[in-house]
């Protein structure tokens, strides 16, 4: 029994030491710690693959509470989901995969919402209608509608403008030239777009006029900086609010010093901002609650897309926002293995003119690079319900091709049309 508990102690200690070294090697001199996956000079992934048992622990591990059928069904049967963001790298299909989940939830939710935070907005392209920065019902649907938020900020300029002409107050030409300066250097303002999309949520948390709100979001960076926006927000309220009650005499001074109308314009402004603190916090719980928001990451079979995906998903998981399913678009042949289309081709080779050989070498050097990063997605998220989509052969647009594609993500071994 000593010995077997000396053995143990050493496979932990020579485990830790490994973990230590990697951590130094990864270390950032400015004092940031390191994050995973970290670097490795052959394939990153296989040490992230190494740590899985530490994102596993952060993630729940539900793997042994659930059957994780691989498709987006639990989302869809999970009535009480009102939001549900889905993001990733750019490129790998969030839109159409968004689309295809908004179709889906239609047929069993009272109504759903798509938004598009994404400053270039791709809904109208994919439904083929146009929308704007309000709900216009979907072409085909009844409950199904589409928003694209407006990142710019113009909106809001013009109705601050429509509000002061309509109380009769109007702008001289100096002032008239200090407004247009002041408009082209807020709409400019970097992290614009992320403070209109988190304004629309502050707005959807009051109004809440639709059951299911599906996010197609920005590529990954954008997107943190979206979810992290309550925690910033929070901070910097907070902080305001303290320096008032730490300076109250001072600032009830000046206050009587700028008379009635002064101090009452102070109270107005500290009510809204403990007001503007309690809606940020409302939006921050209902981000973190795994009963009314999930996450679903959308990647494709390629080494960069699943690296940021993996970043993603250890981000949401410190951000404490629950994400149990990853959708991985334009895969080749999902129902079949590389080296069953190489025994064909072996028998067939002879027979086929050179321009075909090359067309069809290249295809199954892509589909063996696909099944491999495929093997590594499902050994990395092994406690996530993957979802493997084909890769058509014409582009998912209009209504009546995100009506047919959207029915992959509920039955995957359906063949592909």
């Amino acid at each position: 029994m000593l010995l077997l508990r000396f053995v143990y102690c050493i496979k932990v200690r020579n485990f830790i030491r490994k973990g230590f070294f990697l951590f130094l090697d990864n270390f950032d001199m400015s004092g940031k710690a390191p994050t995973f996956p970290l670097k490795e000079p052959r394939n990153p992934l296989e040490i992230v693959i190494a740590f899985l048992p530490l994102r596993r622990c952060q993630l729940g591990c539900r793997m042994a509470e659930e059957d994780l059928h691989p498709s987006l069904r639990n989302v869809i049967d999970q009535k009480s989901l009102n939001w549900i963001f889905v993001g990733g790298k750019g490129g790998v299909g969030k839109t159409t995969t968004s689309c295809c989940l908004a179709v889906q939830l239609a047929k069993v939710r009272p109504n759903v919402l798509i938004v598009s935070t994404d400053p270039a907005h791709n809904l109208s392209d994919a439904f083929g209608q146009k929308f704007g920065r309000e709900p216009i019902k979907v072409n085909g649907y009844e409950n199904l509608f589409c928003m694209e938020v407006d990142s710019s900020g113009d909106a809001e300029w013009e109705a601050h403008e429509a509000a002061l002409t309509a109380q009769g107050v109007e702008a001289d030409g100096l002032q008239s030239s200090m407004g247009g300066i002041m408009k082209d250097l807020m709409t400019s303002v970097p992290g614009i777009d992320e403070a209109m999309a988190f304004a629309e949520l502050m707005k959807m948390v009051q109004e809440m006029n639709y059951s299911t709100i599906v996010f197609d979001t920005a590529p990954t960076g954008h997107t943190l900086r979206l979810l992290s926006f309550p925690r910033t927000m929070e901070s910097a309220i907070g902080k305001l609010l303290d320096l008032k009650n730490r300076f109250a005499g001072l600032l009830s001074s000046v206050t009587s010093m700028m008379g009635a109308g002064g101090a009452e314009g102070v109270e107005q402004l500290i009510t809204k901002l403990e007001q503007l603190k309690g809606l940020i916090d409302q939006v921050h719980n209902q981000i973190r609650n795994p009963e009314k928001t999930t996450f679903v990451c959308v990647c494709i079979p390629e080494f960069l897309s699943i690296y940021e995906t993996e970043r993603l998903v250890q981000e949401l998981s410190k951000s404490e926002i629950d994400t149990h399913n990853v959708v991985v678009n334009q895969v080749l042949f999902p129902d079949k293995d590389a080296e069953d289309l190489v025994d064909w081709y072996k028998g067939a080779k002879t027979k086929l003119p050179s321009e075909a050989q090359d067309l069809i070498g290249k295809t199954i050097a892509r589909k063996r690079m696909q099944d491999r990063y495929i093997s590594q997605i499902f050994e990395l998220y092994e406690d996530f319900h993957v979802t493997l989509m084909p890769l058509l052969d014409n582009e998912v647009r209009g209504s009546a091709a995100i009506e047919s594609f959207s029915k992959l993500l509920l039955c995957p071994d359906e063949p592909a049309k």
